[in-house]
């Protein structure tokens, strides 16, 4: 036991140094990556929470924040369907699965799927007139991302995941000058590989567990001759029922408190705060707080659990942005 501990003291030291770090950090990395549509979080129940998900375990939904989290998949498979109605009518929507087969013996399977509608795009092309360009019709934007990861229990108390995803962004056709007075045809595509990775460790002290994971691990992409690199994105999380400090008996409940910190590649550093209510394997109440955020900070939603079926919602005020939903159905056996 004073092994367990010291090794949980020792994480929890190394966990409010970076914390700290994260918040003393005052430069400002701004516009340094592509493909952002990689960062957005479309669960609900992690959009109730601020996306403070790296040290639970939330099933299939784990692929998007930490494979590892998917290890101890309670039955034989979990599948979610969210919907994000995302600022400026921007549509995301995401679809995982995970499966479990011959009782875990072999590890957990996952596949996960991103898509984009940017909605309709007026293009333009620079011209010799008054207004100086002429209409050039709707462009056809759209993204795309394809995963497929594994998570493994090495242990009862440690986990390790990964995922690899083929990730498509297309933004339309463009004209660009040519030989000449002529203009060639150039279309804006990207098909990058990304790579996610992660870890979960249960301290066994009460419920409180550690989390880390690395998303978006890719090479440099270009469009045409400047190069960008995916939202790479590095996070540390801690969670704990704290009923189990209470104990109060009685009802069925928890109060899962998760608490993270963020190292963005093209963001400020982030601290999340966030607070799971459940009552009775029923009923859910959420919250979170995202700190260095221009537009937002707290979040909200709920969630109602019965027979196999889950279905959450999630509202963020947003700024001049007004407001994000997001809405996820899953279903597991």
């Amino acid at each position: 036991m004073s092994k367990l501990l010291s090794s949980t003291k020792a994480a929890l030291v190394i966990y409010l140094i970076f914390a700290a770090t994260a918040v003393a950090q005052e430069n400002k990395k701004l516009a340094q990556t592509g493909l952002q549509f990689l960062s957005v979080v479309s669960d609900a129940q992690a959009g109730a929470m601020g996306g403070a998900m790296t040290s639970l375990e939330v099933q299939s939904s784990a692929l998007f924040f930490n494979p590892a989290g998917m290890a101890n998949l309670n039955g034989f498979f979990d599948l979610a369907v969210s919907q994000n109605q995302w600022i400026t009518d921007i549509n995301h929507n995401t679809v995982s699965l995970a499966l479990r087969p011959a009782d875990g013996r072999f590890g957990v399977f996952g596949f996960s799927l991103q898509s984009v509608d940017y909605g309709d795009i007026l293009g333009t092309v620079v011209a010799d007139n008054p207004q100086g360009y002429e209409d050039t019709g709707k462009l056809s934007a759209s993204a795309l991302a394809l995963g497929f990861g594994y998570a493994k229990a090495l242990s009862n108390r440690f986990s390790v995941g990964g995922q690899v995803k083929w990730v498509r962004q297309t933004l339309g056709q463009s004209l660009v000058p040519a030989a000449g007075n002529a203009t060639a045809s150039v279309k804006n595509e990207v098909t990058p590989l990304a790579f996610d990775f992660g870890t979960l460790f249960k301290t066994g002290v009460k419920s409180l567990a550690f989390g880390m994971s690395v998303r978006n691990f890719s090479q440099e992409i270009k469009f045409e001759e400047e190069g960008f690199q995916l939202p790479l994105l590095f996070t540390l999380g801690i969670s704990m029922n704290v009923i189990d400090l209470i104990n109060p008996g009685g009802l069925k409940q928890s109060a899962m408190f998760s608490l993270e910190a963020t190292h963005p590649r093209d963001h400020p550093e982030q601290l999340i705060f966030a607070l799971d209510y459940k009552l009775q394997d029923i009923l859910s109440l959420r919250g979170g707080y995202i700190t260095s955020n221009d537009e937002d900070g707290p979040t909200f939603g709920f969630g109602i659990s019965k027979f196999g079926l889950q279905l959450d919602y999630a509202y963020t005020p947003f700024g001049v942005f007004e407001n994000v939903q997001r809405v996820t159905a899953r279903f597991a056996k």
